[in-house]
């Protein structure tokens, strides 16, 4: 209730891309405090610690990527209960993203539209950060994706994984980002084939998951999850953002910009596909994409995901939310 009355109200007061960037400041801030960061660990986490393609989460819920690119409050995020983090989208090149503005709240449906284009610093300046700051509380993930000037796709990849392994508890291939152009093409089975039988080997073990597009038809799936499988890949994070303007309200304002829909909209669809790829393969699968209440995330875990992950329910709910998802009975947690 403080977040949603007091700090909610303050920071949409801000440009959007603005609050973003002074929360993850703060964040950043809150890790350096030791001491702060246990007690509030405490208060908003759950010992509800479980193994997902071999790595030990201390709880269920995950903080999605696009929330902090960088890794700038990697330390920080556990704080507020989240049992992983996954950073990024992060590209090998550098690069600025899409001209702003680029990100759009629509608060009658509590969803955002963003077109932020992979904005990072790259991966080896995040590969530095994450050396410097020595091992997490947490698992960390790291997102990667590909660099608008690429021409080899593969190579791309490969040469952030190359430099990323050793401070990734596992890595997610973005290949379902609808603000690269061409990247959605990734999730074909010839070139998505092409593509991880040069990632997976260069992660050196660690897991590769794929995150797949909510806008794919259910057979474009099974072929995705028949790549998966030939590949060696160790899971499934389902879903990215939507094109598809379904459930909106017409009281907001940014509807008709273009770019990828997150937020409550958005959760039917994502549980479809979770409870589709759950159905039709034994892969892990991470849950993300329209949860705003323990409910949502309840559905989640019984339509088949091990994990979920926040971002856009964050955006509107705050950490009251990975608290209330962390202490849900365990029958509603055993994905």
């Amino acid at each position: 209730m403080v977040y949603q009355h007091v700090l909610r109200r303050a920071l949409f007061r801000f440009d959007p891309e603005v609050a973003h960037e002074r929360t993850v400041a703060l964040v950043s801030r809150l890790g350096r405090v030791r001491p702060a960061i246990g007690l509030s660990r405490r208060f908003y986490g759950a010992a509800a610690p479980r193994t997902v393609f071999g790595v030990r989460f201390p709880g269920p819920v995950g903080l999605a990527a696009g929330m902090d690119k960088d890794g700038v409050a990697v330390r920080g995020w556990p704080a507020f209960g989240f049992g992983f983090v996954e950073l990024g989208t992060v590209t090998w090149h550098p690069q600025p993203g899409n001209p702003r503005p680029r990100l759009y709240r629509l608060p009658a449906s509590e969803a955002v539209i963003n077109r932020m284009g992979f904005n990072n610093r790259g991966a080896a300046a995040l590969a530095e950060r994450l050396r410097l700051l020595g091992p997490a509380p947490v698992p960390v993930g790291i997102s990667v994706g590909k660099s608008k000037v690429a021409t080899d796709a593969e190579a791309d990849y490969v040469s952030s994984v190359r430099v990323l392994w050793p401070y990734a508890d596992y890595f997610a291939v973005n290949v379902s980002s609808p603000n690269t152009p061409g990247l959605r093409g990734l999730q074909d089975r010839a070139a998505l084939d092409a593509l991880l039988a040069a990632v997976v080997p260069e992660a050196h073990g660690r897991p590769v998951l794929v995150k797949i597009a909510p806008d794919l038809s259910f057979p474009a799936i099974e072929d995705v999850l028949s790549v998966c499988h030939a590949r060696g890949v160790a899971g499934v994070i389902a879903t990215n953002t939507t094109l598809a303007r379904t459930g909106l309200s017409s009281v907001d304002s940014a509807v008709a910009e273009v770019g990828g829909l997150s937020g409550r909209p958005l959760f039917g669809r994502a549980l479809e596909v979770v409870s589709f790829v759950a159905s039709r393969s034994e892969l892990p699968v991470v849950g993300v994409g329209g949860v705003h209440s323990a409910d949502d995330a309840a559905r989640m875990f019984d339509a088949g995901a091990a994990l979920v992950q926040l971002y856009t329910g964050f955006v509107y709910h705050g950490p009251g939310l990975v608290r209330r998802i962390n202490r849900l009975p365990a029958r509603d947690r055993t994905g």
